[in-house]
């Protein structure tokens, strides 16, 4: 496997190693400490329970065989809300490889397919790398407020990408 090996769907681990990846990071840079992790994990698992392959996408980013990024479509709602992007993250060995970058376009390039007419995300200010990769995309932030969503007080974004 290479450095820019993406595989779709599940892999064992994949669940404990995409919280871990998001606590390590989130902890690190934002103080965010087990609530945050533990809401990672709880609606990684929850969405992983009601999976569908035909609505949803997952991909992991897995060079060497191991988990070291992942983006998510959950597309639940699509129909009425647009799909859900969830649970980007690159672990530190992958950034600014172009894993983000691919990963994202890997994403989006579903949703094309699956004629979903919208897809948003939610985040925070500050995640600025985030944030290019985001707008380069045609992302558009269309809603801002100061909230404790992640167990810390931030600027909570959401970002929408109208398709067409």
């Amino acid at each position: 496997m290479n450095n820019n090996e993406l595989i779709r769907g599940y892999v064992p681990g994949a669940l404990g190693r995409v919280a871990e990846l998001h606590g390590k990071y989130y902890n690190e840079h934002w103080d965010f400490g087990f609530h945050f992790e533990s809401g990672i994990a709880r609606g990684f698992a929850e969405f992983l329970e009601r999976y569908d392959e035909i609505r949803d996408g997952i991909w992991l980013a897995t060079p060497k065989g191991k988990v070291e990024g992942s983006i998510v479509i959950d597309g639940l709602d699509a129909e009425t809300e647009g799909a859900h992007l969830r649970w980007f993250i690159v672990s530190d060995a992958l950034r600014g490889t172009g894993m983000g970058n691919k990963l994202l376009n890997t994403a989006i390039k579903y949703c094309r397919q699956q004629e979903y007419t919208s897809v948003y995300l939610h985040t925070f200010e500050g995640l600025d790398a985030a944030k290019h990769l985001y707008e380069k995309s045609g992302f558009q932030l269309i809603e801002q407020h100061m909230g404790r969503q992640w167990g810390t007080e931030v600027n909570e974004q959401k970002f929408l990408l109208e398709i067409d």
